[in-house]
């Protein structure tokens, strides 16, 4: 809150305007029970019950009467029961003291009005009656009530999603792992004969080719080809092992077939001589 050189105050970037009748109306703050504010704002009349202000002995003593309309209230929970609210509450009031209090008001018309200074506080308690232990046991009770609850299906629910018990990613997943898992390391001789054999074949093969041909598992398999292969991480050939040319006979038949390309252009060039 912050107060301008025009006499006005701003509450929430909003400008109220100080100058006026109510800044010398007097009002009090009243604390009342959270249901009996609920029947208030229920209601569709502006006149919700009724204050009474007298004496007794040389006290002042003031009540509220509830309006009778809004003397019941639906039970929680409970379909067609309906509670007993009270409707005399004394009021035990205070003085405000050092404290400076202000009342507003808001609308979509006005906007942001002051409506008075707090002059007097009170608490509005009703009478510790059966109706009101009656009520405030129902009320108590809902509101320990868990906002979520645990329910048994007797079938199954069609309507909305269903879980998966498993996703079939960690099927196949947990499928690779075991068989993968029986696989037994064999010789690194035998291992090694195989590979050559089946690189007789083809110069290409990617890791799951060479596992259905070795029956290997993964991690042996890729340990063995860093030391006789080449990986190839592009070109036409990516994510492909081929052999490395002191291993390859593909590269032998290359060397060969150069050779016999060279020797035969040095017979073609005596023959010209």
């Amino acid at each position: 809150m912050s107060k301008n050189n025009n006499n006005n105050i701003k509450v929430k970037d909003q400008e109220v305007d100080l100058s006026g009748i109510k800044q010398s109306t007097g009002v009090w703050l009243v604390k009342v029970p959270k249901y009996l504010s609920q029947q208030w704002s229920r209601s569709a009349e502006r006149e919700v019950g009724k204050m009474n202000i007298g004496k007794k002995q040389g006290r002042t003593e003031v009540t509220f009467t509830l309006s009778k309309a809004l003397s019941t209230l639906s039970a929680p929970g409970e379909k067609g029961e309906t509670l007993q609210v009270p409707r005399d509450y004394p009021l035990t009031m205070t003085a405000v003291g050092a404290q400076n209090l202000v009342a507003f008001t808001q609308s979509q018309t006005d906007g942001l009005a002051l409506e008075g200074v707090v002059v007097q506080r009170g608490e509005c308690r009703p009478a510790a009656t059966d109706n009101y232990m009656k009520l405030k046991k129902s009320l108590t009770a809902e509101s320990i009530k868990p906002r979520r609850v645990t329910e048994q299906l007797e079938k199954a629910v069609t309507t909305v999603y269903k879980p998966v018990a498993n996703h079939i990613v960690n099927v196949e997943h947990e499928k690779k792992r075991k068989s993968e898992g029986r696989m037994v390391r064999a010789e690194r001789q035998l291992v090694l004969d195989m590979l050559f054999s089946a690189f007789e074949k083809h110069q290409y093969y990617n890791i799951k080719d060479l596992v259905d041909v070795t029956k290997q598992p993964v991690m042996y398999l890729k340990e063995i080809m860093r030391e006789i292969g080449v990986y190839n991480t592009k070109g036409a050939h990516k994510s492909t092992w081929e052999l490395r040319p002191e291993y390859s006979h593909y590269a032998q038949a290359a060397e060969e077939e150069e050779e016999e390309e060279e020797g035969g252009r040095t017979k073609k060039k005596k023959s010209s001589a």
